[in-house]
């Protein structure tokens, strides 16, 4: 029977044909879970996942993100792939070879994953040749200034690499040549490639995945989405979260430390979110000590920002503020359209503004203020994964080796209400998942800070904030 699982996502102009994942071709080989981990049989079997089981979505109006409530604009149903165990695999793990590489910025859980892939890989399908792109995509090009030929994640290497930030492998920013990449797989003798990172190594497994594809090559490429910004859309938490809005709510701690043991203290800290606010909104409802919190999503009123701030100082003596890198942009002077080698736009300095900005006013204002800035960006993205994050990780790893084994290609494995999805590539790089304005987070963020005051909707537009002359000192 097919197995389905009803849930709410929100989509914009999709249809399903683009949630469809591609397959290398028939399954032929007995899963080696089959009769050892996995039965078919009895009541309390633990069975594998059926060829048509689909989680099953409604399509919405409001894109923004997952958390969003918008109306629906069909009555039609889209239809995700169901992630886990096959009965029946595509490669024969005898003379199977895979490969792991990690791109991008650091975060929480990429040695976790790492070791899951390479655990699962080894003691339940019995693929006993996995190797370790060194230093990103860099790694698979020989006449990379950056390259460094690929280790042997041996059982011992991985033996205890979950216990420590960073990456073991290296990463690295920035496109390779295609062709050269497909090329290093071949030499190396690789079907199975897994890449760990977020929108950006995405796009790069989307153009590896494409090549192997031009040449007819029997290759699975599987993602393993990774962002502290937690903005790759159909991914409802990619694992890294939980670990930096833990490190960042200790920061927002010493932050109001600092601001509560001085006259007319502020605590301004950024935090990141290039294009997305999850990680500054999350840490404020945390902490609960947050009194001014801005995101990318939600334009700045500065002039009653500064207004209240004084306001708050004057009645409470203390204030903290938090703020996303990505946040206040519109009111900053760019020097171009620069891009970093991912192809992010690169962001002014948001904290700095504000700080120059909380300055300049309260000495217009003749006030004293004594303000400390707070930048913790790299430090809360290069610490190991926390139990909630390890879970994720685990999981994550060992669906995607799961599909890689069943033949699916070109796909990243994604999360929505607690279920775990194939998501094709091709539509988690077309957008990017953003904090709604009217959404449960964000209300939560306003009802924690008392800022409200400084917003209200304008009844044509129900995402444009205007400037309130309310003010308040709560």
């Amino acid at each position: 029977p097919c197995q389905r699982v009803r849930i709410r996502l929100f989509f914009y102009n999709m249809d399903q044909s683009l949630f469809t994942v591609p397959t290398l071709g028939e399954c032929k080989y007995v899963s080696p879970l089959k009769g050892r981990i996995l039965t078919t049989e009895g009541a309390n079997a633990r069975k594998f996942v059926e060829p048509n089981a689909a989680v099953r979505a409604k399509l919405y109006s409001n894109h923004l993100c997952d958390e969003s409530i918008g109306n629906a604009v069909s009555d039609e149903h889209i239809n995700f792939e169901l992630a886990g165990p096959r009965e029946f695999t595509y490669f024969d793990p005898a003379v199977t070879s895979a490969a792991i590489v990690t791109c991008g910025g650091l975060c929480p859980g990429l040695n976790n994953v790492i070791r899951s892939v390479v655990l699962e890989l080894y003691y339940n399908y019995g693929v006993r040749r996995t190797i370790g792109i060194r230093n990103g995509f860099a790694g698979m090009n020989p006449a990379s200034s950056a390259y460094k030929a690929p280790i042997d994640l041996t059982l011992d290497f991985v033996h205890s690499i979950n216990t420590e930030g960073g990456t073991v492998l290296g990463s690295s920013r920035g496109p390779q040549p295609v062709t050269d990449m497909v090329d290093f797989l071949l030499k190396n003798d690789i079907q199975l490639l897994f890449c760990i990172g977020g929108d950006g190594t995405q796009r790069g497994a989307k153009g590896i995945s494409d090549e192997v594809i031009r040449r007819g090559l029997k290759m699975a490429v599987v993602g393993i989405p990774k962002t502290i910004d937690n903005d790759i859309p159909y991914v409802e938490q990619s694992f890294g979260y939980a670990s930096s809005l833990e490190q960042a709510e200790m920061v927002i701690r010493g932050a109001h430390n600092e601001a509560t043991s001085t006259q007319h203290g502020v605590g301004l800290v950024k935090l990141m979110g290039r294009d997305a606010g999850f990680i500054a909104a999350g840490a404020t409802i945390a902490s609960q000590e947050v009194n001014y919190c801005f995101v990318p999503e939600v334009p700045i009123p500065m002039e009653a920002f500064l207004a209240d701030l004084k306001v708050r100082l004057e009645a409470r003596d203390h204030a903290v503020v938090v703020v996303a890198e990505g946040a206040g942009q519109d009111l900053l002077s760019h020097a171009g359209d620069k891009r970093d080698a991912s192809g992010n736009l690169l962001h002014d300095d948001i904290g700095l503004f504000l700080k120059e900005q909380i300055t300049a006013y309260m000495k217009k204002e003749k006030f004293p203020m004594s303000l400390k800035y707070i930048d913790p960006s790299y430090i809360i993205r290069s610490v190991p994964a926390n139990t909630q994050d390890k879970l994720l990780c685990d999981k994550m790893a060992r669906a995607a080796v799961h599909a890689a084994m069943s033949g699916k290609t070109a796909m990243i494995i994604g999360l929505v209400h607690n279920t775990l999805i194939h998501v094709p590539v091709d539509a988690v790089c077309c957008e990017k998942k953003r904090m709604s304005p009217s959404g449960d987070l964000w209300t939560a963020v306003l009802m924690c800070t008392g800022q409200h005051f400084m917003y209200r909707f304008d009844e044509t537009d129900k995402n444009k904030m205007l400037v309130s002359p309310q003010k308040s000192a709560a």
